[in-house]
């Protein structure tokens, strides 16, 4: 894992509190599990029909009928439910998952999401995330700030494929952490060490910035 990730997960970590019932989407999402404090009660929900699951441990055997929705092999906590992907879907319809964090190839300043779909690339199709991203109460984004060729990845408007429109809560890069309000992105916290500038420079959408309120992180 990159230093940038592990900045991004130490980050997303904060925004879990204790009793909420969480989803971790597929990719750097599904890391946040060991960045939670050991001791907080929180049921990570996987919409393949897992409550109060957990990463499994290195000397556990897997099982193999205990996956996530990415495939991964995982273990489960006390008080854990198994159930079909029928009622888990009905729990997010029911908007009964508190948050969820996702990955993305795109995010605007209107908080449209796009992490789907990249035209003339395969994709397995738009998945638990339309759902997801729709229903649950809180929706926080981690991602790069840039692509792997340095073009942002926060926008004035999405360009791709949208997952779900006016969706998005939060977004947290290795750079910044931003809010979607009705006035745009909000900075609250900057990377150690990234100027204001600098961080305008890598990203397309305007960005509201109180240099007397920004947070460190």
């Amino acid at each position: 894992m990159s230093a940038d990730q592990a900045r991004i997960l130490a980050r997303a970590a904060r925004e879990v509190l204790s009793g909420q019932i969480v989803n971790l989407g597929i990719g750097l999402p599904t890391r946040l599990f060991h960045y939670l404090p050991a001791e907080m009660e929180v049921l990570v929900h996987s919409e393949n029909g897992v409550l109060g699951c957990r990463p499994r441990t290195e000397v556990e055997a897997p099982d193999y009928d205990m996956i996530d929705s990415g495939g991964a092999y995982i273990a489960t906590r006390p008080g854990a439910s198994v159930f079909d992907s029928a009622t888990s879907f009905a729990m997010i319809r029911r908007s009964r998952v508190d948050l969820t964090f996702m990955g993305a190839f795109e995010v605007d300043a209107e908080g449209n999401l796009a992490n789907w779909k990249i035209p003339g690339k395969f994709s397995p199709g738009i998945g638990g995330a339309m759902e997801l991203a729709q229903k649950v109460k809180r929706l926080v984004i981690l991602c790069s700030h840039n692509d792997k060729h340095g073009n942002p990845k926060i926008l004035t408007r999405c360009r791709l494929p949208l997952t779900a429109p006016h969706c998005v809560s939060r977004i947290i890069t290795d750079k910044a952490v931003m809010d979607v309000t009705p006035q745009g992105l909000a900075v609250v916290d900057i990377a150690e060490g990234l100027s204001v500038a600098e961080l305008r420079e890598a990203t397309e959408a305007d960005l509201i910035i109180d240099e007397q309120r920004l947070g460190r992180f």
